[in-house]
C-alpha cells in the first residue's frame, strides 16, 4: 500500500485522469502498542480489497485536550516507534500530528504525512518547518476559520517549494461547544488542493462534556456521504474497536465493525460523482 506513495505526490495521485479516493483511518490516539497494530491489520483486511490507497494515523501525543487531566498518549519516543514497526510491518504510509517546530526533526524520521492540528493552522513558523521536510502535509482546517483562509495557509506549505499537500474540513464553530459543516467549503477549498474530509471531528461537542468533548456519532455515515457528493477526494475517520472505551473522543469515535459498510457507500458515491464534469464555474 505504500508504493502508491512513493511513486507520485499526492496531488498528481488525487487530479489525475484515474482519481483515487484516500481513506486516512486509525485511532484518535495511540493507547496500546498492541491494540494500535490491531486496529491497522483490521482495517489493512477492509480496504485491500476496495484497492483504496489508505494512511494510518494514530497520535502520539493529543496536546490539544479540554482538561489537564485528558488522556494524551503514549508520548512522542514511544508513539513514533509503534507508527515505525506499523510502517515497516505493513507497507502502509503512517500519519501524526505534530505541535511544535521541535518535534519535527523526530517526527519526520518516521511519519510520510506530517498533520497540522486545526488549532494551530494559523501557526506559520509550525507550517514552514513541516512543509520544509517535503513530507505531505495534512493540514486540518481550524473551527474558527473560513474555507478562503486555507487559502493563505496552502501558500505557507507552498513557500517552500512543497506541493504535497491535502486539506482537511472538520466543521466550523457554531455558538458554544457545536460545530457546523457547510458543504460549500470543500469545492471552495478545491480551489487550492486536494480536500478530505473528518466525519469524526465534525460531529463533535468541543468541551461539550465540560470536562471533555461530546458529539453525536450517528450523524458520521450522513455527513460522510454527504462530503463525497461535494467533492471531497477521501475520507479521515477515527476509528476504534470499541469507541465508548476510547480514551479520547469516544462520544465521536466510529466503530471499527461498521468501517466495511460506510466506507464502500462512500466509495459509490466518490465514484458517481466522478463522472460529472466540473461546470459549476461557469454558471
Amino acid at each position: 500500500m505504500i508504493k502508491w506513495l512513493e511513486k507520485v505526490g499526492i496531488r498528481d495521485l488525487t487530479y489525475a485522469k484515474e482519481k483515487r479516493f484516500i481513506l486516512i483511518a486509525g485511532p484518535c490516539v495511540i493507547e496500546d502498542p498492541k491494540q494500535t497494530e490491531m486496529i491497522a491489520k483490521e482495517i489493512l483486511e477492509v480496504i485491500e480489497p476496495l484497492g483504496v490507497p489508505f494512511v494510518f494515523k494514530a497520535s502520539y501525543d493529543k496536546a490539544n485536550r479540554t482538561s489537564i487531566k485528558g488522556y494524551r498518549g503514549v508520548g512522542r519516543e514511544t508513539g513514533l516507534a509503534v507508527l515505525h514497526h506499523i510502517r515497516e510491518t505493513y507497507k502502509i504510509p503512517v500519519l501524526s500530528d505534530v505541535h511544535s517546530v521541535e518535534e519535527i526533526k523526530s517526527a519526520e524520521k518516521v511519519l510520510d504525512f506530517i498533520q497540522i492540528p486545526a488549532f494551530l493552522s494559523r501557526q506559520t513558523d509550525l507550517i514552514v518547518e513541516a512543509a520544509k521536510t517535503n513530507k505531505v502535509i495534512n493540514v486540518k482546517k481550524g473551527p474558527f476559520l473560513s474555507p478562503y483562509d486555507m487559502g493563505h495557509v496552502v501558500e505557507k506549505i507552498r513557500s517552500t517549494g512543497n506541493h504535497k499537500f491535502l486539506i482537511t474540513e472538520r466543521g466550523t464553530t457554531f455558538g458554544y461547544n457545536a460545530l457546523v459543516n457547510d458543504f460549500t467549503g470543500i469545492p471552495i477549498m478545491s480551489n487550492y488542493g486536494p480536500v478530505i474530509f473528518d466525519a469524526t471531528h465534525s460531529v463533535q461537542s468541543p468541551g461539550g462534556q465540560r470536562g471533555h468533548s461530546g458529539g453525536h456519532r450517528q450523524f458520521i455515515p450522513t455527513l460522510a456521504r454527504a462530503a463525497m457528493a461535494a467533492g471531497a477526494v477521501g475520507l479521515y475517520l477515527e476509528v476504534h474497536p470499541d469507541p465508548e472505551r476510547s480514551l479520547s473522543d469516544s462520544a465521536v469515535t466510529f466503530p471499527l465493525s461498521k468501517l466495511k459498510p460506510l466506507l464502500k457507500e462512500c466509495l459509490e458515491i466518490y465514484k458517481l460523482v466522478n463522472q460529472f464534469p466540473k461546470w459549476e464555474k461557469g454558471i
